[in-house]
């Protein structure tokens, strides 16, 4: 042992016994004092032991975590289908004007709910893919509206205990099959893998959208929370991606030129009214040589518009200033058979220059808004003009399935991205998959069907996992880098959110939800209380939760997660020693205290 000043001390042994005898009781102090800090902070979540009655089996062979934690209370039974930011009791507070009140209004932080929402009475665990595509359990979507006001079209029928989903819908009321079959007449690049991604505008029960996951075409499909109860709920349900939405005064959560077909069903949208701020925002998320379909009003009004309470003169005129307007934001007409209208967004540039007269309508955007920003930002009267570029066109993209692999030219758009970068993340995550098959054999069979990515970078967890029955929604939060282009890029969907507010669906709708260093990165704005609630609102009853974090928001977030009725285990990485640990975890189902059960 050494003074400060590095000289040695003189060998007097009773010196040496009294000095290490001090540094043991000052070891010993400081240790109390750490264990009182640590133990202190679990303290704010350790309040109540969950009964293990009421813990959901699952396999524990690597050690159940003892950590005590906090026991959430039930929301009432009234809450079982809670969509915290598009809540229809809090819509008196906003603007009829353009629908603003079915937009996102999330609740301020005195009024967000701090309990576990429950299943109707008689909710059963979903019927699984692929049988769900065509049923689902009426117990657990409770709601006759579409079935009573849309008999005639087909979109669903309830037999016995049971929804059934002919696959009909306003526009195809004798089947989507055969719609979808014109529609590829019409545009034979959704038959080469031309086409892969695409969005639903008004999307009804998705049935559009399930239809072309049998054909290698992955489609968001997109409708508000509104007197059709619960379409994003039957979407979902069913195993169909979807996500609550409506375009009305804010941009969609999506990033520019990212879809490679938008398609609108009559789907009810003005497009033509406000300065077509709608038909804006499509032409945005739209990449260039990207198709808009449109079927219903004004399209095929020759034969139509007897049945549309309207006469032809109105419908030719709305026919007509439609294609102005498609026309100026430079679209231009690819096809058009029956019900069924096709443009094409341009892929050259040169089409954009006439926006520069100040005479022309829309015109250019030149605000300085960002082209991506999509977060609460609002909507705008004016063209976002696409790169010159060949990076965002659709003809420009490697064709799917190989575009899954490619490095998209948007990758070098990101600080610190790089081709290098995107082929390293690709290898890591097939890594890191194959290790949580061994973790969760669930994945890859037909218990797990609806996936979140809750912070993804590019989509390497959702690549990892395509040859999976399974479909995974990309999360990039709206603090970080955006990386969402890169994930449309490579064929995957996603969206914008922030994790400090509750995300656009309804209850019970993921079976597996993927958290990678979330907390790490969100801590210090979220509350992971929050976080930990809003993941059991949308996780589905028996559903999964893989949470990889530091050692330390491990201890942090396990309590939690006990004191929300999940049964957890603690793992390590697929390299053994980090700091970083795997929590496995499982939601249990279970009944309100209020069911008539």
């Amino acid at each position: 042992m050494k003074h400060k000043d590095g000289k040695p001390y003189p060998p007097n042994k009773n010196s040496k016994k009294i000095q290490v005898t001090l540094i043991v009781v000052v070891l010993c102090g400081f240790s109390f004092y750490l264990g009182g800090i640590f133990c202190s902070e679990k303290e704010t979540y350790a309040t109540k032991e969950v009964n293990r009655e009421d813990e959901t089996p699952i396999d524990n062979s690597a050690g159940s975590l003892q950590t005590r934690g906090n026991s959430f209370t039930e929301c009432s039974a009234d809450y079982q289908d809670y969509t915290p930011c598009t809540d229809p009791r809090r819509w008196k507070k906003y603007g009829l004007h353009r629908l603003t009140f079915m937009e996102r209004h999330c609740p301020p932080n005195f009024e967000r709910k701090e309990c576990l929402v429950p299943p109707p009475d008689g909710y059963k665990v979903p019927i699984r893919w692929p049988k769900s595509k065509n049923e689902c359990w009426y117990r657990n979507v409770p709601y006759d509206w579409i079935n009573k006001q849309k008999s005639n079209q087909h979109w669903l029928v309830k037999e016995g205990e049971k929804f059934i989903f002919p696959g009909g819908g306003t526009m195809f009321p004798n089947g989507v099959g055969k719609y979808v079959d014109l529609m590829e007449d019409l545009i034979p690049q959704m038959k080469d893998g031309t086409v892969r991604t695409a969005i639903d505008t008004g999307c009804g029960v998705a049935s559009w959208g399930g239809d072309l996951l049998d054909r290698g075409i992955l489609t968001v499909s997109l409708a508000p929370r509104d007197n059709h109860e619960a379409q994003v709920q039957f979407a979902l349900e069913r195993g169909i991606p979807a996500v609550l939405g409506i375009i009305s005064t804010q941009r969609l959560p999506f990033p520019s030129n990212s879809f490679d077909m938008a398609h609108c069903s009559r789907c009810l949208i003005p497009w033509t009214e406000f300065g077509g701020v709608y038909l804006l925002e499509v032409h945005r998320i739209l990449r260039p040589g990207g198709f808009w379909v449109l079927s219903g009003p004004p399209v095929n009004y020759e034969n139509r518009w007897r049945g549309w309470n309207t006469t032809i003169e109105e419908q030719r005129s709305d026919y007509e200033k439609l294609q102005e307007l498609l026309t100026s934001m430079c679209f231009k007409l690819f096809n058009k058979k029956d019900d069924i209208a096709v443009w094409q967004k341009l892929t050259d540039n040169s089409c954009y220059k006439k926006l520069d007269n100040p005479d022309n309508y829309p015109p250019k955007c030149d605000d300085g808004t960002e082209p991506d920003s999509a977060w609460y930002t609002p909507l705008r009267p004016c063209v976002v003009v696409p790169p010159a570029t060949r990076k965002v066109k659709l003809n420009a993209l490697a064709k799917w399935p190989e575009r899954l692999h490619v490095a998209p030219e948007r990758v070098s758009d990101i600080r610190g991205g790089s081709e290098g970068a995107f082929k390293h993340d690709d290898s890591k995550w097939k890594v890191r998959a194959k290790h949580y098959k061994k973790l969760l054999p669930a994945i890859g069979t037909e218990k797990i069907r609806n996936v979140m990515d809750m912070n993804t970078l590019y989509g390497g967890f959702a690549a990892a996992l395509v040859e999976d029955p399974l479909w995974v929604m990309n999360v990039v939060s709206s603090y970080a880098a955006n990386t969402l282009p890169v994930v449309y890029d490579r064929g995957l969907i996603g969206t914008f959110h922030d994790w400090c507010e509750a995300f656009s669906t309804y209850p019970r709708t993921y079976d597996l939800l993927h958290v990678d260093n979330l907390f790490t990165a969100e801590s210090h704005r979220c509350e992971m209380k929050y976080v930990m609630l809003e993941m059991d609102r949308i996780l589905r009853p028996n559903g999964y939760a893989i949470i990889r974090e530091s050692s330390y928001f491990i201890d942090v977030v396990a309590p939690m997660a006990k004191g929300m009725r999940w049964s957890c285990r603690e793992e390590d990485t697929e390299y053994s020693g980090q700091n970083e640990k795997i929590l496995i975890c499982q939601k249990k189902l279970w009944y309100s205290k209020e069911s008539s059960l």
